[in-house]
């Protein structure tokens, strides 16, 4: 009888995990569908509006999870299915824009920036929603939802230009691997061989650096190889610009060390044919910089002495959604943080509703807030001191990645691995 019922109860799970299988090809194919959009606004309002449509022949995201359970980000991509209503896909993520919004400059211009999502491709007519976060309240907000029909003859198919692409380590199908992509920016086309070097430099760092060191075998890596006419990138701040191939630059919102590019498009034009869940360009120098914004992309430099941390730091924040934890450096940023909510990153906090957060991880006693002294200082607690401000927001501990480039704390580690395990459909 026991053999009997456990042969039933495995039937029912098997058949159970096909449907969850299926499901994904009931409404998708395993191609994208790219919607390039532009966020137009100044510090007190934004507008999106969509400029273009793209079928692309990659998927290499998760087939399972495809609803995003982390609630990171200033703004979420939503699908639903016209039919139903269900809700098919979701994925939050950040913009440049978004940071640029919390700027001086934004309390007197109106700008418009350029952003670029992709999402599973449709069987059927679906609905397309981008939200954004409220600071006011954090809850977000409908700025464009849009019906868009998969047959349509506005949908652009046709092939860009094909980089060549390298791959540096293959592990399995993307669907059910990390898919991190390399880009080149300001390699020439006699500087290929470097950017190729490089990127298993970065490979090999990013392996040898906990908690990646035990997911090894959950992760292909990519390296495109864009061919940019100068070497290096724009120091705008010194007058010096590059023709490069992805339009980067230092002094973002005037900071010298801030190294980015608003060109979504170029970058989405350079990964159209390759699967991708994480990207990270590379660039040609060795000054110090680089930039990351929570799944969208992260940047740094390929040659200077601290490259290695940089990287880790900015892959940081795209990936996981990792918040910097300094409070002194300069930033451009005003009001960054409202300290009345609670904060969607995981490894900061405002005690607003710590019990989201790390509470779990701390040793039986430890008071919240936590005094830095001998007695806390090396073990997982409540700092003051975090997200660019002295005073009213949180960090898990005295040192980490996120701060000032120590290993990382307990509670991004975590953060780390539950991505990991969730774009490799594992939970």
């Amino acid at each position: 009888m026991k053999t009997r019922n456990y042969i039933i109860l495995l039937a029912l799970f098997c058949s159970l995990t096909c449907i969850a299988q299926n499901d994904f090809d009931t409404y998708f194919l395993t191609k994208s569908l790219r919607i390039d959009f532009a966020l137009s606004g100044n510090s007190k309002y934004q507008a999106a509006a969509i400029q273009q449509l793209r079928e692309e022949p990659v998927w290499g995201g998760p087939q399972k999870n495809r609803i995003d359970k982390f609630k990171y980000g200033g703004y979420y991509v939503n699908v639903y299915d016209k039919t139903s209503n269900k809700l098919i896909y979701s994925r939050g993520f950040n913009t440049l824009f978004e940071e640029w919004r919390t700027t001086k400059q934004a309390q007197n211009e109106t700008q418009s920036w350029t952003n670029s999502i992709s999402v599973p491709f449709p069987k059927k007519t679906v609905l397309v929603e981008i939200t954004a976060r409220n600071k006011e309240d954090m809850q977000f907000q409908t700025l464009l939802k849009t019906e868009i029909d998969p047959s349509s003859i506005f949908i652009d198919r046709g092939r860009l230009k094909e980089n060549h692409v390298s791959r540096i380590q293959y592990k399995g199908n993307p669907t059910e691997k990390v898919d991190l992509v390399f880009l080149a920016e300001g390699y020439t086309k006699t500087e290929q061989d470097k950017f190729i070097a490089d990127a298993k430099r970065f490979t090999e760092s990013l392996f040898n650096t906990a908690p990646y060191n035990n997911h090894e075998d959950d992760f292909n890596v990519w390296a495109v190889s864009l061919i940019s006419e100068e070497s290096g990138t724009d120091i705008s701040g010194k007058g010096i610009f590059k023709n490069t191939a992805l339009n980067s630059g230092y002094y973002t919102f005037g900071i010298d060390r801030y190294l980015t590019t608003p060109d979504m498009k170029s970058i989405r034009d350079a990964i159209w044919n390759t699967p991708c869940d994480a990207i990270f360009i590379l660039v040609n120098t060795d000054t110090y910089g680089g930039g990351g914004m929570y799944n969208f992309y992260a940047m740094g430099t390929a040659d200077n002495a601290q490259t290695q941390v940089i990287f880790v730091h900015e892959f940081g924040h795209s990936f996981a959604g990792l918040a910097d934890e300094y409070f002194t450096s300069e930033v451009a940023y005003e009001n960054f943080y409202n300290l009345k909510y609670e904060p969607w990153e995981p490894n900061i906090t405002t005690l607003v509703n710590f019990d989201s957060k790390w509470k779990d991880l701390l040793a039986k006693n430890t008071p919240v807030p936590t005094p830095l002294n001998g007695k806390y200082k090396d073990h997982v607690g409540v700092f003051e001191g975090g997200g660019y401000v002295a005073k009213g927001i949180y960090r898990p501990m005295d040192h980490c990645m996120m701060r000032d480039y120590a290993p990382f704390c307990p509670a991004c580690s975590r953060a780390i691995v539950q991505m990991i395990n969730f774009l490799t459909d594992k939970e």
